[in-house]
């Protein structure tokens, strides 16, 4: 799933050029690539389908070379994660309907390539042969209110799965406080293993609207006409959430419990605590020159000198024709600031 905006990382993250086609972590890679590239010993590249914008084809095409038209879909509008995920189900099954299902975000960062990719793979073969919908849950190590968190029931354990109580989206601190003391609750990962016959079928029951206008056009795949029958489709395509409109009602969820460092990177305090510090705990990342400076974070251009002084507990990001310097812990007030700058400065600063 690569068609977001990733909104809570502008300045960086831009309309043209969003945060999952950016080296965001200063690697040589972006992160879409860093995505593809951790499933290599997984799935073959010709398996490999990748739902995204069409005005961000080109930059996916440019991006993972190896794939083929006919693996980016592009979205005609943006509809949430069930049409997406929709989207790619039934043109897999199209092509086979045995497939076995990996759901991932194309922008999150995972430090433990090996133990994700052991995870994966032991998700796939139980979801090969049952009908079940896998989550993968991240064992939580702080109260963190930014993650959807997932309750599992201990007694219903089969082998490394657990059967999924309850979902919560977003709890305040002291509801994520008492999550994480019982030991009963996972971070919600948004990575999610399944067979296409199960997820087809968790459609048909829990998303009926949805279900019939893919199915409607599945004849249209791998053909001409596949791009103006989802843009079709998708004006009527309700904006809904996997997790709202499946997840949550059906009674064959299961969670993997596991650790492989993961971060969802959806905010500059994320990028923070993810990416090395220096002795001052500082995240400096282009060509800078800090003093006195603490606990912040400067990205910023490596052909343009930055001198900060004074900053303790900062963002300071620059990118193109955007300069944000922001309290870190106010760093939820840059949709705000997205908002303002495209009501009142216009559309080339977003």
């Amino acid at each position: 799933m690569a068609g977001g905006v990733g909104s809570r990382f502008w300045p960086y993250s831009r309309e043209s050029r969003p945060k999952q086609f950016q080296d965001i972590l200063g690697v040589g890679k972006t992160m879409i690539q860093m995505t593809a590239e951790r499933f290599e010993p997984v799935c073959p590249k010709e398996n490999i389908f990748v739902v995204t914008s069409q005005a961000y084809k080109d930059i996916t095409l440019e991006q993972l070379p190896f794939l083929s038209e006919d693996q980016v879909l592009c979205e005609p509008m943006r509809r949430n994660t069930a049409p997406c995920i929709a989207y790619a189900s039934y043109k897999i099954g199209l092509k086979d309907p045995h497939a076995n299902i990996v759901v991932a975000p194309a922008d999150h960062v995972i430090l433990d390539v090996p133990e994700f990719q052991l995870r994966v793979e032991k998700a796939l073969h139980y979801a090969a042969s049952n009908d079940v919908l896998i989550t993968l849950g991240i064992r939580p190590n702080r109260p963190d209110t930014g993650y959807g968190y997932i309750q599992a029931l201990n007694n219903e354990r089969l082998e490394v799965l657990y059967k999924v109580k309850t979902f919560t989206e977003k709890p305040n601190e002291e509801l994520a406080r008492a999550f994480v003391l019982s030991g009963d609750f996972v971070w919600n990962a948004g990575i999610f293993v399944w067979n296409v016959k199960s997820i087809k079928h968790a459609f048909k029951t829990y998303l009926d609207d949805v279900d019939h206008l893919f199915s409607s056009v599945e004849d249209k795949f791998y053909t001409s006409e596949e791009s103006h029958a989802i843009d079709e489709i998708y004006h009527q395509c309700r904006d809904i959430s996997i997790d709202y409109g499946i997840m949550e009602h059906a009674d064959n969820v299961y969670v993997m419990r596991t650790d492989f460092g993961w971060s969802d990177l959806g905010t500059w305090k994320s990028l923070y605590e993810q990416a090395p510090k220096n002795e001052e705990e500082n995240v400096l990342q282009g060509n800078v020159m800090a003093y006195e400076t603490f606990n912040s974070i400067v990205k910023t251009p490596s052909d343009r000198l930055v001198v900060v002084q004074g900053l303790e507990n900062y963002i300071v990001a620059e990118y193109d024709n955007v300069l944000m310097i922001c309290n870190k812990d106010h760093e939820q007030r840059v949709k705000q600031f997205l908002k303002n700058a495209k009501e009142q400065k216009g559309e080339k600063y977003i």
